[in-house]
């Protein structure tokens, strides 16, 4: 099996990881939802050592994950847990977590589901960071990202760029309160929820 790699990825995982260092700075335990290719875990992981990093994801996408875990030294990089948002949690609590590119990617219902999960989860005074596009009233910050919506409902009419506004209070349900929203790279942000 060749090594996953997104290019996407690539271009994002220093300005993500940049952010991380300070918002993580208090955490032990980190859980990666969605860790995709397994390319920013192993990033991740290399650069914030004082982290245990949990990679995780749908069990078909393990493969890709354990080939970039693999050529990685970090030790605080774990194999990936088998984690679907229409079922329980293989974990029990985490000082952060940390997903990219997800919520635009799942159903709504879904969305639900994982805020449910992150409730259950996350430590008291714990830390959530969402990286992805987003829409502010109703409204895309881009061409691009009204293009890539379009597409994205293409190939699964549930799917799309979320509101948020819509995130924010499924957020604020599970005693989460946003306290900063990063402009990053492409068109995307990086959100950053602290549980009160």
């Amino acid at each position: 099996m060749q090594k996953p790699f997104s290019q996407a990825c690539e271009n994002n995982k220093q300005p993500i990881v940049e952010i991380l260092q300070h918002t993580f700075s208090g955490c032990k335990t980190i859980l990666e939802v969605g860790s995709g290719t397994g390319q920013h875990a192993v990033h991740f992981a290399e650069m914030l050592p004082q982290l245990s990093w949990q990679t995780s994801d749908l069990e078909e996408n393990h493969p890709g994950i354990n080939l970039w875990l693999d050529e990685s030294s970090a030790k605080n990089l774990l194999r990936p847990l088998t984690l679907d948002f229409s079922k329980p949690w293989p974990l029990t609590l985490v000082d952060g977590i940390f997903t990219a590119n997800t919520l635009h990617i799942v159903s709504f219902p879904l969305v639900e589901a994982f805020f449910k999960g992150v409730g259950r989860h996350l430590n008291p005074h714990g830390i959530l960071c969402l990286y992805g596009p987003f829409k502010y009233n109703h409204q895309f910050t881009s061409p691009s990202n009204a293009q890539f919506d379009l597409w994205l409902k293409n190939i699964e009419s549930s799917r799309g760029i979320r509101d948020i506004e819509k995130v924010i209070a499924l957020a604020n349900n599970e005693g989460l309160v946003l306290t900063k929203d990063f402009d990053m790279p492409a068109n995307n942000q990086l959100l950053v929820f602290k549980r009160q």
